[in-house]
């Protein structure tokens, strides 16, 4: 909030600035044919103004100051939409970052579970091997110490 606000602090100097310029200078209509006197200067040498110059100043002020106050209220809303698209982003960068983690972890656990199980399957496969092995080495040995055994 506190950068939306330093954005528009240009934008109301310089509404503040249109308004006082506008009131230190005149407007002619050119649509209409003037249907005041030339300007009276009086003993002060200031002039006078005329009802209907003052009402053309007034409106002339009060059209500009609501063209100012649209477009700054533009400005805001288009800043306040940037900065949710920008969260926006963020948030969904965020979320990226995190399914690429979690994807990482997932194939990691399956890599580790067959590696497991390639283990436990070489494993068993060992063991079935050396149980023949003894189960064999124990034949050869009981029989052939039954036959030297017994053949004396």
């Amino acid at each position: 909030m506190w950068k939306s606000k330093l954005r528009l602090r240009p934008f109301g100097k310089i509404t503040a600035t249109v308004i006082l310029l506008s009131l230190l200078t005149t407007f002619q209509v050119y649509a209409e044919p003037s249907i005041t006197q030339p300007p009276n200067l009086t003993e002060s040498g200031t002039r006078q103004y005329s009802e209907y110059e003052i009402d053309l100043l007034i409106d002339a002020l009060t059209e500009a100051a609501h063209e100012e106050i649209q477009k700054a209220a533009a400005e805001a809303a288009k800043e306040a939409v940037l900065s949710v698209i920008e969260r926006e982003a963020a948030a969904m960068r965020e979320a990226t970052l995190q399914q690429a983690e979690a994807l990482r972890w997932r194939l990691e656990a399956e890599r580790q579970i067959k590696a497991v199980k390639d283990a436990k399957r070489v494993g068993i496969k060992n063991a079935i091997i050396t149980g023949a092995a003894c189960l064999l080495g124990g034949l050869v040995i009981g029989i052939s110490g039954t036959l030297i055994i017994g053949g004396k």
